[in-house]
């Protein structure tokens, strides 16, 4: 029997991110064990109903007990809490890993937490959808999406490849990046989007010339996109946003000064800078579907995706 790669894998946080890690583990045949943590009693009983991982801990501390892999698949502002409490029953050589949005802030807060006989190793799919919860879960969801890794100094270069063989493992491409490069290039391709998205929803729900009545009823395909991003996990943003808070404040500098050019465009009917503008993000757009990182299809081919959400939106009542 081939071995396989890890032998016990504890995943704390069940939400959507988590309950799709554990549904690939085990679909992938990638641990002999997979045992599931959430600090919530209604997601721990939804993780046994919808059989996520093949043991629910009740407490954090049983959770990891004997795993060599754990991985943290919470809102960052809990990781020193979870790092502090999880160590002295972390077995010697395991590694910790975690699928936060915003490494160099994280790793400073927690990287003095561990022990010298156990590994830090931080990871970040980037995949995920607008819905959270243990239902919102599927084993797909890392299949041809990115997954940088961003080691520190000291891990083991065995350490490393063992965390880039198991999202391999699950279907992902893998990166290495430094932490610092890992922020900014995240800070302009995912934070600023989902700042810029919370904005204008909430603009437009204090707007007292238009009803919300008419927002929801007149909603064009570019607002409810908007929407459909700002409906994202409200934790889980605002611990992005402080935690990668030099690189994001950077790049709103930078879209302000590019939003006051485009303004001028528009007040003085410069129709020239507005083409140009409009064809270069364009071309954008159709490197990013060539890239395999969306498709071209009417709708973005929600007709053909579209989800029972029912369960998801009501996992909790």
């Amino acid at each position: 029997m081939k071995k396989k790669l890890f032998n016990q894998i504890s995943v704390i946080g069940l939400g959507l991110i988590g309950s799709s890690f554990s549904l690939a583990i085990k679909k992938n045949k990638i641990a002999n064990k997979v045992i599931g943590y959430s600090r919530s009693n209604s997601t721990r009983k939804a993780a046994n109903k919808l059989n996520l991982v093949d043991t629910v801990a009740n407490t954090l501390i049983k959770s990891v007990k004997g795993s060599d892999l754990i991985i943290i698949c919470t809102p960052l502002s809990i990781y020193p809490k979870i790092i502090r409490e999880i160590m002295p029953h972390l077995e010697k050589n395991s590694i910790v890993t975690d699928v936060g949005s915003a490494k160099s802030t994280t790793i400073n807060e927690v990287s003095d937490l561990f022990s010298k006989c156990v590994e830090f190793i931080p990871a970040h799919p980037i995949a995920g959808t607008e819905q959270s919860g243990p239902y919102a879960g599927f084993p797909e969801l890392f299949i041809g999406r990115w997954c940088i890794i961003t080691p520190l100094k000291n891990n083991k270069p065995s350490s490393v490849n063992k965390i880039k063989k198991l999202w391999k493992s699950l279907g992902s491409k893998v990166e290495i990046m430094s932490p610092e490069r890992h922020d900014r290039v995240m800070a302009i391709t995912s934070h600023l989007p989902h700042l810029i998205a919370y904005n204008i929803v909430s603009t437009a729900a204090d707007l007292e010339t238009v009803t919300r009545q008419e927002i929801v009823k007149y909603s064009a395909s570019g607002f409810r996109d908007f929407t459909r991003i700002a409906s994202s996990d409200p934790v889980m943003w605002r611990d992005i946003f402080l935690k990668n808070k030099d690189a994001v404040l950077k790049m709103i500098g930078r879209f302000s000064k590019d939003l006051s050019a485009l303004q001028k465009a528009v007040r003085w009917e410069d129709s020239e800078t507005l083409y140009k503008i409009f064809s270069r993000t364009r071309k954008v757009r159709e490197k990013i579907i060539s890239a395999g990182q969306d498709i071209d299809a009417v709708d973005f081919g929600r007709s053909n995706t579209r989800k029972k959400v029912s369960k998801i939106k009501n996992w909790k009542k």
